[in-house]
């Protein structure tokens, strides 16, 4: 088993309820949450003509490897309606893999570390909650 920490983020419909709803569909993907920040409310960062977002951070285990791992957070995502119409623009659900163990990996579809956790205080507020 492998830890990884996960970012995750709503701003359209009932987005605690979609966070949560995440964490349970994230389960049934062999992704078990061991951890879980307290969930911020966030202004929108990049596009900024859009609903704010509710954030947090969970802490995960995993069997899965980190391609792997990528393929199943994007299917809860696609489960759970989510459309790319905007880039970084509205989202029922949006999940990140911020870390993977100990792994550093560039590739045309993943890097972890999460090459944008550094300049994301949505993130960094409720990573520092479970780091310390």
């Amino acid at each position: 088993m492998t830890t990884t920490y996960l970012g995750l983020g709503s701003n359209l419909g009932d987005r605690e309820a979609l966070l949560n709803e995440a964490i349970v569909r994230l389960a049934h993907e062999g992704i078990e949450t061991v951890r879980r920040s307290s969930i911020i409310e966030t202004a929108p960062a990049y596009v900024l003509d859009q609903p704010h977002f509710l954030n947090m951070v969970i802490e995960a285990q995993t069997p899965h490897f980190a391609i792997e791992l990528l393929r199943r957070t994007q299917r809860v995502e696609r489960a759970m309606g989510r459309v790319k119409t905007i880039d970084k623009g509205p989202r029922n659900i949006d999940i990140d893999i911020l870390y993977f163990g100990n792994l550093r990996l560039q590739t045309p579809h993943l890097t972890i570390p999460h090459p944008h956790i550094h300049e994301r205080e949505f993130v960094l507020t409720p990573l520092n909650e479970l780091l310390g």
